[in-house]
């Protein structure tokens, strides 16, 4: 009878998960890249930060502290964090920052999830540096879609900055120009041989011949979408923002900002005389300038002991060959092969019917320039700006979650247009009159309505790819395409069967994105380009999701210690 008590005990044990604590201090840490040393804000005084680990189902409590003079805030990526959305992060839309000298313990449980997730600052820009991963494992007795690989590793790519971050954007929206670019593309922080005075700042995966390795690529970047590839190897792509994927073999894969994509690496059989280079540079087809530089790691194998071998520093360095800069015919052939396993086990539940329909243009803009001062934006007499609808979004000074949770007035409002105000040749030549609205308009959803939203690129100041991430919902992508997006043909062609689910998706370059999803998380979600240059410019919004009618389906009180504005 004990026996089956404990029996009882070590399987609810396992069905409840366990409860995981982490502490984050935020402080300063000098980092020297490029020869330059520079203040970096960081969590632990690590760049980029610690890993988060826990198992599907676990309950996660880190208590973040501020030491630092700016504001901040943690997101913790993907995490659907349902009904705790005071735990979600993004600052001014779910709670007011942590001040200097302050602590708020963010709390949350891991439904239903597992793979790579990662977490960032929510603020401004200081994601730049603040930032780690989230790995899920699978619950225990739980197993991969896949056979087991003999080894993980993650590998984060990132930007780094000579100067301040923080400056930069400043000035920038100062003056309406676009900002200073960044001076060089990491991995895992370390820039690599190909940039100046950075050749000991290197990343090396050291591996073994005949393994598999699970690789957890994760783009931090703040700006870039990039290309990656492995000189000499392909990959088994297996999984996209933590959902598992139909398995498929590529050369060369493409990652947006918020993205995660985790990959099977199998080792050559012998010992290959040679090191082989992963390499990382941006995708972009925009108007502006970009960090045109590449980042480059070393996969560097084991050399078998009983041979007489040469030093590693003498053998043959091979390249990869990555995509053009602007290859867009890539970028949408390769995004257009991640399928949901859509199986018994890991179902696609996709709505099949929709009970409210979005249209939402995503693109830049500008705005009118101050009187009596002078810009740097387009045609030097406005300023940058970025918009949904061209409704370039304004954070408010109070945090939206707890105005709808308080019932405060004016801090909101709830006129976010369901569709352009002013329908126009979307792709083609640009309006004349480029200046968006501003305001804090959101768009209220029942609980558990069934979304679709079609997102469609502009090509005002020109057509670029925009990656949105919705926060608090994974979504289906049922439909991509270029052009304008056509209500009556586009829908015949979507993916209601294995569609893949995501986070963050790229809206491609003059194109569209079509996504459905059930309203079944209540909250303030924030919807934004995760180009952290375009958020600033305005491109986001916010989703209110009402309670639904179960006890499981409202939303959390807030806790004693949320950060005051």
């Amino acid at each position: 009878m004990l026996f089956c008590f404990w029996v009882l005990l070590l399987f609810m044990n396992n069905a409840a998960g366990e409860t995981r604590h982490y502490k984050f201090n935020v402080e300063y840490h000098n980092v020297t890249r490029l020869c330059h040393t520079r203040t970096v804000l960081t969590v632990n005084r690590k760049f980029p930060g610690p890993r988060l680990v826990a198992r599907e189902g676990d309950r996660v409590i880190v208590k973040v502290v501020n030491h630092i003079a700016n504001n901040v805030t943690i997101h913790w990526h993907g995490v659907r964090q349902l009904t705790t959305g005071w735990s979600d992060g993004p600052s001014y839309i779910t709670q007011c920052p942590i001040q200097t000298n302050q602590s708020y313990i963010y709390n949350f449980t891991i439904t239903g999830q597992r793979g790579t997730l990662w977490w960032h600052a929510h603020i401004s820009w200081l994601r730049v540096s603040i930032y780690g991963p989230i790995i899920i494992l699978p619950k225990r007795n739980e197993s991969y879609p896949f056979a087991k690989p003999d080894k993980e590793v993650t590998i984060m790519f990132g930007e780094w900055f000579n100067s301040d971050p923080e400056a930069i954007i400043s000035q920038a929206l100062q003056t309406g120009a676009g900002p200073n670019v960044s001076d060089a593309f990491t991995i895992n922080g370390y820039p690599g041989p190909l940039y100046n005075c950075s050749s000991k700042d290197t990343y090396k995966l050291k591996v073994k011949p005949g393994k598999t390795y699970l690789l957890r690529l994760i783009n931090a970047a703040l700006n870039d979408e990039l290309f990656f590839s492995i000189a000499n190897h392909t990959v088994t792509v297996v999984e996209g923002d933590a959902v598992y994927t139909k398995p498929f073999v590529t050369d060369k894969l493409v990652i947006t900002p918020g993205q995660t994509t985790n990959v099977l690496l199998k080792t050559k059989p012998e010992f290959p005389n040679a090191n082989f280079l992963m390499a990382a540079r941006p995708y972009f087809t925009g108007q502006g300038t970009f960090d045109n530089s590449t980042t480059v790691g070393i996969l560097e194998y084991e050399h078998p002991s009983h041979h007489n071998h040469k030093s590693s520093k003498n053998l043959t360095i091979i390249q990869p060959v990555l995509p053009p800069i602007n290859a867009t015919g890539f970028v949408a052939n390769f995004t257009g092969k991640f399928c949901s396993l859509g199986n018994a086990k890991y179902p696609a539940n996709v709505p099949k019917t929709v009970d409210k329909k979005f249209f939402f243009t995503v693109g830049l803009g500008t705005n009118p320039c101050p009187k009596n001062t002078t810009c740097q934006g387009p045609n030097n007499s406005s300023k940058f700006a970025a918009s949904v609808n061209n409704v370039s979004f304004q954070l408010p000074t109070i945090a939206i979650l707890q105005a709808h949770y308080f019932g405060q007035n004016g801090v909101y409002t709830t006129d976010f247009p369901t569709q352009p105000l002013i329908p126009f040749n979307y792709t083609g030549t640009p309006p004349n009159n480029t200046n968006v609205m501003n305001g804090t308009r959101s768009v209220v959803l029942p609980f558990n309505t069934s979304v679709e939203l079609v997102m469609q690129d502009t090509s005002i100041l020109g057509a670029e790819s925009h990656p949105l991430h919705l926060h608090g919902y994974n979504f289906f992508i049922v439909g991509q395409g270029f052009g304008n997006y056509d209500p009556n043909k586009g829908p015949l062609k979507f993916n209601l069967v294995d569609p893949m689910e995501r986070n963050t998706a790229g809206v491609p370059a003059g194109g569209w994105i079509a996504i459905r999803f059930f309203a079944d998380n209540p909250g303030a979600w924030f919807m934004h380009c995760h180009l952290d240059v375009h958020t600033s410019w305005g491109l986001r919004m916010a989703w209110i999701v009402l309670d639904g009618p179960g006890p499981n389906q409202k939303l959390q009180p807030p806790p004693s210690d949320l950060p005051q504005c």
